[in-house]
Order: structure tokens, then sequence, then C-alpha cells
């Protein structure tokens, strides 16, 4: 989301006059650091940043005498996004550390902050949108020869879980019309993108309502995922994620969909048979958990039960049969009793996850669980948990990919392997598992006489061989398209049933 906001604001930036882009603070005019306020640790990597722009801001003069810096001017540093919104005082009192705070949903007045900075003034503004989305920017890609890019279909969130600050720095749920999305990914079609992830803070409770719109029925449930709740109240109703990934896929039928972050509870059968049907949307679900406990998961204000939960994992995957799925997971929430942490444990390894991003509990001001509970389980024991927790989704994680050895996986190859950069590539699979293979002429199926050694933005068909609890390493088969590849799987499906 950061990346995506990063290229919405040098693209305002461009429009009012820098045209400019450097690769090292030393050189630049302006600092743009783009903030998160999720976790405590994260805000903490913000103020040791800070704390070298203020080194290069303080003494610019020794710095441009001795080569370290070669700006021409002393720069300017901009905070953006959430910590901005959620620390606007105590990062303009911070011993003129900084110039500018701006907040998520105020990216379009950054140029007139920073003249006010020219004439002496503090430049702030973190008014939060229930309107903005910037759909009619054209973000300006940092990554210009990358394959895969992210746009950004919605922002904001209406979920209020009692641990999440992100609708209080982010902001009430609005989406971009559809239009504007596709024409997005056309552009990005031209300059050679072959994989667009869709973004949102709530990216499938996605509900474009800017054309024919209709009322909700009291009491109607907006379809959620079966025994799930949710406290928002939708009123007006537009086209939802399915109507989205149903024209993207259809329109772009060479380049892969997927998208994060969503909620479990905004999971109808309409959009998982969609994703069954549609070769280009990838088989990767995330599907955030936080615990494995019903009661913790009641204080956490999610919506759902453990049962709920086991039971969309099911339907998920008797929909869809081959599908991966990754995860959140809090330990040390306010609470939490060993019983509470063991039944976590217990849903990890029931459910199996290919991937999962794991944390400890660290309480957010404003946030219902800072007003309402009391942090109250020690450090040492919400990592002790933490490393429990790890421990559990690795063992369960490597079956996940050693089921995969033997299968032949369709790879967009995304550049050398870092470890081996002469002799191999490295790409992700559907299911978003890294693949490694050697660098060698193989066929083109598009052209039967020709072998050639795969590029960047090429699909390759790869067997795989071996892995481990993190990559998936194969043997390069053919170059082929998207979809001749999940054709040709369907032909030979088709012939193994006659």
């Amino acid at each position: 989301m950061n990346v995506n906001d990063m290229e919405i604001v040098l693209s305002i930036m461009k429009n009012a006059g820098y045209s400019e882009v450097v690769s090292v603070p030393e050189s630049a005019e302006i600092i743009f650091i783009n903030t998160c306020a999720i976790r405590e640790n994260a805000e903490q990597k913000v103020w040791q940043r800070l704390n070298y722009f203020w080194f290069l801001k303080r003494h610019w003069k020794s710095n441009v005498a001795s080569g370290r810096a070669q700006s021409l001017c002393p720069p300017k540093v901009v905070v953006l996004g959430c910590m901005a919104e959620r620390l606007k005082e105590k990062i303009l009192d911070a011993d003129k550390m900084v110039d500018v705070v701006c907040g998520p949903d105020a990216y379009r007045d950054l140029p007139r902050l920073l003249e006010e900075v020219d004439y002496g003034q503090k430049g702030i503004n973190t008014l939060l949108s229930l309107e903005e989305t910037y759909a009619d920017i054209n973000p300006v890609r940092i990554s210009k020869n990358s394959v895969t890019a992210f746009v950004s279909v919605m922002r904001g969130c209406n979920n209020m879980c009692s641990f999440c600050i992100v609708p209080f720095t982010r902001g009430r749920e609005r989406s971009r019309p559809v239009e504007s999305i596709v024409r997005e990914v056309a552009e990005l079609w031209k300059e050679g993108v072959k994989e667009v992830t869709l973004l949102g803070q709530n990216v499938n409770s996605y509900n474009d309502a800017s054309g024919t719109e209709r009322e909700v029925e009291s009491g109607s449930n907006w379809k959620l995922s079966e025994g799930f709740s949710s406290m928002a109240t939708v009123k007006k109703m537009g086209l939802r994620f399915s109507d989205l990934l149903d024209r993207l896929s259809s329109e772009f039928p060479e380049m892969r969909f997927r998208f994060t972050s969503p909620h479990p509870k905004d999971f109808p059968d309409e959009l998982l048979y969609l994703m069954r049907e549609r070769h280009n949307i990838c088989k990767l679900i995330h599907l955030p958990a936080q615990t494995g406990s019903s009661t913790v998961l009641e204080r956490m204000r999610r919506g759902y039960t453990r049962e709920a939960y086991l039971d969309l994992v099911q339907k998920i995957r008797s929909i869809i049969p081959d599908v991966a799925l990754s995860s959140d997971f809090i330990c040390g929430f306010c609470g939490e009793t060993e019983e509470e942490h063991s039944d976590t444990l217990t849903l990890v390894k029931a459910v199996s996850y290919d991937m999962a991003f794991m944390f400890a509990y660290s309480m957010r001001e404003k946030t219902h669980a800072h007003r309402n509970y009391v942090d109250d389980v020690p450090e040492e024991i919400k990592q002790r948990r933490l490393a429990e927790l790890i421990e559990a989704f690795r063992e369960s994680t490597g079956k996940c990919f050693d089921s995969q050895i033997g299968t032949t996986q369709l790879v967009l190859v995304e550049g050398p392997n870092k470890r081996a950069p002469d002799t191999e590539l490295m790409g992700k699979s559907d299911k978003g598992h890294r693949v490694l293979f050697v660098n060698m002429p193989i066929p083109d199926r598009e052209d039967v006489n020709t072998k050639r050694n795969p590029v960047v933005g090429d699909y390759v068909e790869v067997r795989i061989t071996r892995s481990t609890r993190a990559s998936l390493f194969g043997e390069a088969l053919a170059i082929t398209k998207l979809t001749s590849f999940y054709n040709n799987q369907h032909k030979e499906a088709v012939a193994c049933s006659i």
C-alpha cells in the first residue's frame, strides 16, 4: 500500500514541476518518508530514519563541503501516511526534524504545503476524507522495468477491529470507479506489466456506488461469508469486488491478478466461483485469522468464531481445490490465556497455511482496545508465544511446499536469483510461491522451431523437483503464454477423463 501511495505522490509532485527523482537522500532537496502506524516497531524505524535526515538538514553546509551531501539546499523532510496522521503534533515538535506532515488523504495538497515551508511555516494537513480515492491520478511507477505492479482500488476500513488503528489513520471505506481502475490496468499492460496486485485496506469489500446505485434493504447482510457479521452498515450498493475481478480478468486474459488485504467476511460464493473459473486470477487467498480462539476473536471484534473461520476454509478448498492460503496472526492480545494461545496453534496446524505474517501485539492509541482493555500479557510471554506460533507454522507450511514436488507450475519471471544472478532466474507461481530455476535455452511454445533463454516478463513452465520451507526449485521446460498454458492443461485433463 505504501509503495502505491508513493507512486501517487510522485505523480502529484511531477505535475507540480518536480521532475527529477534521486536515488539517495544525500542528493535530495525534498525527502519523503512514508510511514505505517500499525505496529510500534515500524514507528521506531521511522524515528531512526528521521534522526539521520535531521543530520542532513542541520549539517548541510559541512556535509556539502565534505562531499557527504550533493543537494543545492538543505533538504525539506516530509512525513506521509498513517504515522503522519496519528502523531502529527509530536512529529512537528521534534526538534525541527520535519517540515511537512501530510496524511494519506491530503497528498494533493503537498505542493502548497511545501510552499508554506519556503515562507518559514510548518506544513500540515492530516484531514481524512470520505471521498478521496486518487482515481484521476496516474501513478508514477517506482520500478520502471518491473513486470508486476500495484493498483489501489479502495481506501479505508469500516471494520473497527479492536486492535487496529487503520480506520483512524486511513478513514472510512470508499472505492474507485471500475472504469478508472480498468484504464490504469490498461496503461500498465501497454507498459509491459504482466501481473497486477489489487490493493485496499479491506480490498474485497470493494463497493463502486459511483454509477447506478440501489438502496440496501434493512437487515441485509450484504452477502457476507456464511457465519460472519459486520459492524458496518452498507447504505448504497454498487459493483462489488467480484464484478471488478470479472471485468479485469476478462479484458486482460494474459495478465495475472492478485489482491490484498481482504477480510474473511467478504468472500461470498460468487467471488470464490469466479476465482475457480478464471485462469488469470491467482489461486492464493490471504485469509487473516488473527487468532484461533473464539473468545479472543470476540474481544477483537472480528465478527466470526473459530468454527465459522474453519467452515470458510473448508468451503474455499471445496470450491478451489488447489488454492493456497496465507494469514495474519497476533500473539498476546489483551487478556490472552495459555488456552487461547493453544487454540491459535491448533488452528495453524489444522489449516496448514502456505504463508503467514505473525507478530506480537502492540497496543495502538485511539483503538477500541486502548480505550477498553489492558495490555496485560508480559512482553516475554508474547515473544515466547510468537516463537511457538512460528514453529507451528513452519511445521505445517513445509507440507504445502513439498506437495508441489512433481507438479508443473507456471512461473512469471521477475529477475535473476540474487544468490546466483549469472546462472539462475527467480519468479512466482500462481500460488505466490518463490520458484528458482537454471537460466538456459528452452523451447518457446509460440515458436516451435526456437529455443531461447527466458527473460523478465516471460511465463515459464517449470517442473518442481525440490522444496524448502520458503522456496521451490525446478527445471524449466518451456516458455509459454498464460492462456495457452491453462488451455493445454484443460485439454490434458479432458483427454485423461475420456
